[in-house]
């Protein structure tokens, strides 16, 4: 009795002890999960050098943290002061009054009579309905421009961040396959199944990264270089947000490029609209049916729908971070599942999936 009282009480100190401990760490949560995604991501390169260099595991740890400095930091500090710049210019110019665009929507609501015929056939008031969605639509432009602006404002905290990520980097490659292996022995799940929850872990992080991230960068680059040869102001902001609603399925760039060039051809401007929506449609969005099949292995992917809600809902609780953390999740819901069914509910019908 008295052995069974003390095994609870210790694991309640161990239960309230680790969530001190991460609480403790949760000021340091981004540095620390970017610098363990990184550590997998590249973990086969390192595994590579380690079969030249078997017995220099800090030399190649080393090796490779400057590899992911020149590869992926150094070109993401570069494009984040860009983009600084360029939503400070853009944001001083909203202030001052030299972009009005009040004159953008004026000329694209003039344009469309007929819906503000049908409009009145529906008993809507056009001009009320109007005013409302230049507001919406000058609101969001604004606070893009604003949130650019602000990222050079947090340049002390985002350096101490950046700091710190690669300063751990360097010790979870080196120390990586260790702490996978303490934390196997520490969870009491089994450790057949740590390894396949770890294994597919591991396939969504390549398959978000390598691939999902990859394709939205391309299809940003294309529509940020498409907006700045035909002359529109902030082709940089432009492109990221593009970037970024690449890597929601369904939605995608065309949110930007397809209202831009239809905006275009009703405002008269037949060429540039001709321009953008053919390029979007038979550059831009071809990419994804080209790279992502190549880059992404099919069975690492979700459903679209499981993909999107799961990277809105991380995006919503966790910011930028929440575009690997929800697929994650998700992921590893679908693994929790499919064990479950396998091992506690007579197996799992030959082709079903989540």
């Amino acid at each position: 009795m008295g052995s069974k009282f003390e095994d609870r009480a210790f694991l309640a100190f161990l239960i309230a002890v680790t969530i001190l401990f991460f609480l403790v760490l949760r000021p340091f949560f981004g540095a620390i999960f970017w610098a363990a995604l990184l550590a997998l991501l590249f973990f086969p390169m390192q595994r590579r050098l380690l079969r030249r260099f078997p017995k220099r595991v800090n030399l190649v740890s080393l090796i490779t943290m400057i590899l992911v400095l020149l590869i992926v930091v150094i070109p993401l500090l570069l494009l984040v002061a860009a983009l600084a710049q360029e939503g400070a210019k853009l944001y001083q110019k909203l202030q001052s009054g030299e972009i009005q665009l009040q004159g953008f929507f004026d000329r694209f609501w003039t344009s469309m009579p007929a819906l503000e015929r049908l409009l009145a056939r529906l008993g809507l008031d056009w001009a009320q309905v109007r005013d409302q969605l230049s507001q919406g639509a000058m609101a969001a432009s604004q606070y893009l421009a604003t949130q650019a602006f602000n990222i050079g404002q947090g340049t002390i905290r985002f350096s101490l961040s950046l700091v710190l990520m690669i300063y751990l980097l360097f010790f979870f490659l080196r120390d990586g396959e260790r702490l996978v292996e303490w934390v196997i022995r520490a969870i009491p799940l089994g450790d057949r199944r740590e390894r396949l929850l770890f294994a597919r872990f591991a396939d969504m992080a390549h398959a978000t990264i390598k691939g999902n991230l990859i394709v939205a960068i391309v299809q940003g680059s294309l529509g940020g270089l498409l907006f700045w040869a035909l002359g529109l102001e902030g082709a940089l902001l432009w492109g990221v947000v593009m970037t970024v609603l690449s890597l929601l399925p369904v939605v995608g760039s065309f949110m930007v490029w397809g209202p831009v060039g239809g905006y275009f051809l009703l405002t008269g401007d037949i060429v540039r609209g001709v321009i953008m929506l053919a390029f979007g449609a038979l550059v831009i969005s071809v990419v994804d049916n080209i790279l992502r099949p190549i880059l992404v292995a099919r069975d690492t992917q979700m459903p679209d729908y499981l993909v999107l809600l799961s990277t809105l809902g991380g995006i919503a609780l966790y910011g930028v971070n929440g575009f690997v953390i929800g697929p994650a999740v998700a992921t590893l819901f679908l693994a929790f599942w499919q064990i479950f069914m396998r091992e506690f509910n007579h197996g799992v019908p030959p082709g079903t999936s989540l």
